[in-house]
């Protein structure tokens, strides 16, 4: 498996940082690239800029990534989704990873549809058998690997949903067929998630009933790292679980990535109105 070394942070710490980190490799740090994911990554990442911290960050796909982790290639893991979404990797995974810090609780995937659709009575995943040819026989996905399309491939099977076809593309190119449906009330069902920024645009949006637990209840967004990464960096580790987030704020930054920030800007112009995360996270307050 090919992973890629994709940036790198600040240079050494300065004399007034506690620690010994200077003397140690870079942390290698795997950012799932979901707007979500990079979101809370770059908030992490610019506050070890302001700690002075060394690290590398590391590009894959999701799957890529887990493994990665688990054999310790990588050393820190953001952003799972866990325990449903992700559930089948941390199955096969889970036990070369710890689960570091939970940043935020409550999210949530599922099926979605517009509130017109949902109106009409589709409420429940179970009232798309029969109406396949309203929704043009698909389900508009994302990424082939995702978490939510694993769960949705078992859904499909599960609730007898043989005459849908479940469509893969990317996030922004569901979320683009999204409002374009959206826009001309057509019937569309499709793989949401929350945080995601269609939430906060698209107003009306709502999950299907899953009476058979598919998907799991919420989910929490948990940063994972190698076995034995608490052992072998504790000062970093400590960063890992002073760091949290509410939904409402890893939104906030999604809607400005949609906009057309760089993650990159979005999480540092969140973090000029939030001042008081990098000292949380340092431990400098």
């Amino acid at each position: 498996m090919a992973i890629a070394l994709i940036g790198a942070g600040c240079t050494s710490q300065s004399d007034e940082t506690p620690g010994e980190e200077t003397t140690e490799e870079p942390v290698r740090i795997g950012v799932v690239q979901w707007d979500d994911s990079r979101a809370t990554g770059n908030v992490f990442l610019h506050i070890l800029d302001e700690g002075g911290y060394e690290y590398e960050t590391v590009s894959a796909d999701l799957g890529g990534l887990y493994q990665a982790t688990a054999q310790g290639d990588v050393d820190v893991l953001i952003l799972a989704w866990l325990p449903a979404t992700q559930g089948p990797y941390w199955e096969q995974y889970g036990d070369n990873l710890n689960k570091a810090q939970v940043v935020a609780t409550g999210a949530k995937c599922g099926l979605g549809v517009p509130d017109y659709v949902y109106d009409a009575g589709i409420t429940s995943i179970e009232d798309l058998q029969g109406n396949a040819s309203k929704f043009d026989g698909k389900i508009t996905g994302i990424e082939p690997g995702a978490g939510i399309m694993q769960n949705t491939e078992t859904v499909m099977e599960e609730y007898n949903l043989e005459e849908y076809e479940l469509y893969s593309s990317s996030t922004v190119g569901m979320a683009t067929t999204l409002q374009d449906k959206v826009d001309n009330e057509e019937w569309i069902v499709a793989t949401l998630w929350r945080p995601h920024w269609t939430f906060a645009r698209m107003e009306g949006l709502k999950f299907l009933e899953d009476p058979k637990g598919i998907y799991g209840g919420s989910d929490d967004l948990i940063i994972l790292t190698r076995t034995g990464f608490a052992e072998d960096r504790p000062e970093f580790y400590q960063l890992i679980q002073n760091f949290e987030m509410d939904l409402s704020e890893i939104e906030s930054i999604m809607i400005a990535i949609d906009e057309g920030k760089s993650p990159q800007q979005a999480a540092a112009d969140w973090l000029a109105e939030h001042p008081e995360k990098y000292d949380e996270v340092l431990g400098t307050q």
